[in-house]
């Protein structure tokens, strides 16, 4: 089996610019063992160069003849899970792909060994640059998959010596995919994993029939409140009980991204400010301890697992070599209804269990006992540790009285450990004044600290023509729109700051590469972005390499508050500015 786990896209954006020690720590809690969340599984996103949610995530080959295996995040990410956790599994899938592989068209298949080839120099990279092994990898997220495509890019792996790298499919619904594979024996063959994305607990028959492992591919992308604990405590049993699925990955793994982007703060945890160091280890890291500091995968579900009487459930896993690991959970429906699918409504009331453990596990002499209760702050515990329960009178038996909302973990093993550091400094608004002449010789990363891209890639550029002030800049590097996964926008823009800003200026040296056509602006007061990007409204201030300027209300254009000309060409540095206040009142007379 596999287990518990987490996935980002565009949402780890804020986490690389965090000062030491809280950026470490951070990783700690997701990614050391016996810690904290003491993650299994990362999934990372295949950088396409297109809007994915929260942002772009630049890909290793923006266009044809161009490599580049150290942009983004995603790599010094991998790095540093598999530092903490060696034997993290590591899975890659694509959202969007770059524009050149859809040779004109808005879709990945158009060539199916080209997208093959640039998918397997993303996992050879891995390996070559950071010594990274990839595990598994997807087709397209949430997407069409390409049946011809999926046997294609299985022989491509095989073929350059990546046989264990395994396929996993599709990254959607149940149905199509284990349909198609019950019709087409090579399909069956070339994928390893059935992947699916907000299964609601609950699997299809076809998938059952593959014979294949069953996987929560992408789940939780709740609020990471109690209710979100609530959520993925009951799924994380209840994806095995009910849909046999042996591993639930949660999008995502730290809300480090703008909490006024698209689902906002739905991480396991919050690390959202950089600029003050302030970090939020929230209940759904304890919820996920439960499980992952007390299994491996390569453990086994028993066939004893299943709902309690009068609401919640149980699971219990061994490794086989005679551990034993029994999972409790009684969340109720009120305090674990994920963002989706639907949630029908069920009962959880007190009641008091017993359980009986037979043949060699009845020789067991002692369980550790870790409990969590959710809810009222006068009743919370996140993660516990209780007197463990002696078993040697009693022959095995042991009860235990369960109330609503709580989580128990009762386990041979010893190593379970509520990690801590002392807290991270206070919360603190984005700082009201804040400059970057992106003057940096060897950046660590491609991309400049606290701008989150949302369509296009903007990247350090090191201007050598230049013997000035703009030497070094940030640049727009994309030359052409992204197979895109989302509705990017027509216009590139990369935004920072604070969402509540409302009086301001914005001072910026621009320079438009394209003649005639050409054009670039500088914005405030921008109220949207994501997978929204698209209809951004805001006071927009444009100048074009034909000579004219603009004043608009959005992002798209439409709303136009002013327009002229000014002596504007491309290939030549302007300072812009613009100033933003509230209008006064006028005073009734």
């Amino acid at each position: 089996m596999g287990f518990m786990v987490a996935d980002l896209r565009a949402t780890s954006r804020l986490l690389v610019n965090y000062p030491e020690p809280y950026r470490s720590q951070i990783l700690d809690f997701l990614f050391k063992p016996n810690f904290g969340a003491s993650l299994h599984i990362l999934k990372v996103e295949i950088g396409g160069d297109g809007q994915t949610t929260d942002g772009t995530e630049p890909s290793h080959m923006h266009y044809a003849l161009d490599e580049n295996y150290f942009r983004g995040y995603e790599w010094w990410l991998m790095k540093e899970a598999k530092k903490r956790n060696p034997n993290i599994t590591l899975i890659g899938l694509p959202w969007s792909f770059p524009g050149w592989l859809g040779k004109g068209f808005n879709w990945p298949y158009v060539n199916l060994q080209l997208t093959a080839y640039y998918v397997v120099t993303w996992i050879v990279g891995a390996k070559r640059y950071h010594d990274l092994d990839i595990d598994y990898i997807g087709i397209w997220n949430e997407r069409p998959y390409n049946v011809n495509y999926i046997k294609v890019l299985r022989k491509m792996l095989n073929y350059q010596g990546l046989q264990q790298v395994k396929i996993i499919a599709s990254d959607s619904l149940w149905e199509s995919i284990s349909a198609s594979m019950l019709l087409d024996a090579e399909l069956l063959k070339a994928i390893d994993v059935i992947g699916a994305h907000y299964p609601g607990t609950h699997t299809v028959k076809d998938a059952q029939l593959t014979g294949k492992k069953l996987w929560s591919s992408e789940d939780f992308s709740t609020l990471n409140s109690d209710t979100g604990a609530g959520c993925w405590g009951r799924i994380l049993n209840q994806n095995y009980i009910n849909g046999y699925m042996t591993s639930t990955i949660a999008w995502n793994l730290v809300a480090s991204y703008y909490e006024q982007l698209p689902y906002g703060r739905c991480g396991l945890m919050t690390a959202q400010e950089p600029w003050s160091g302030h970090y939020v280890v929230e209940s759904p890291v304890w919820v996920s301890a439960h499980t992952t500091q007390f299994t491996q995968p390569g453990w086994y579900y028993l066939k004893t697992v299943g709902h309690l009487e009068k609401g919640g459930s149980y699971v219990a896993l061994t490794d086989g070599l005679g551990n034993l690991t029994i999972i409790i959970e009684t969340m109720s429906h009120k305090h674990s209804k994920c963002i989706r699918p639907f949630l029908p409504y069920f009962n959880v009331s007190q009641q008091f269990a017993t359980f009986i453990l037979k043949g060699s596990f009845s020789k067991i002499p002692e369980l550790q006992v870790w409990y969590t209760k959710l809810g009222k702050s006068s009743e919370r515990f996140l993660f516990k540790q209780l007197d463990s329960l002696w078993l040697l009178d009693s022959i095995g038996n042991f009860t235990l009285e369960l109330q609503e909302d709580e989580l128990f973990t009762l386990t041979t093993l010893t190593t379970g450990r509520k990690g801590s550091y002392p807290l991270p400094p206070k919360s603190q608004p984005f700082p009201s004044t804040y400059k970057d002449d992106f003057d940096v010789d060897y950046p660590f990363f491609s991309e400049a600290p606290n701008f989150a891209d949302q369509t296009g890639v903007f990247e350090y550029f090191t201007n050598t023509e230049d013997p000035g002030e703009h030497r070094f800049t940030l640049r727009q590097v994309l030359n052409q729109r992204p197979i895109t996964w989302a509705a990017d926008a027509s216009n590139t823009i990369t935004i920072i700051g604070d969402y509540d800003w409302t009086n301001l200026t914005i001072k910026c040296d621009v320079y438009i590469e394209t003649p005639d056509t050409g054009g670039v602006f500088i914005a405030g007061r921008v109220n949207k972005g994501g997978v929204l990007i698209r209809s951004a409204r805001g006071i927009f201030f444009w100048i074009f390499a034909n000579g004219s300027y603009r004043v608009t209300g959005d992002l798209a254009g439409w709303i136009i508050y002013a327009l002229g000309h000014v002596e504007v060409t491309a290939k030549k540095w302007y300072t812009l500015t613009l100033t933003i206040r509230v209008a006064g009142r006028r005073k009734k007379t």
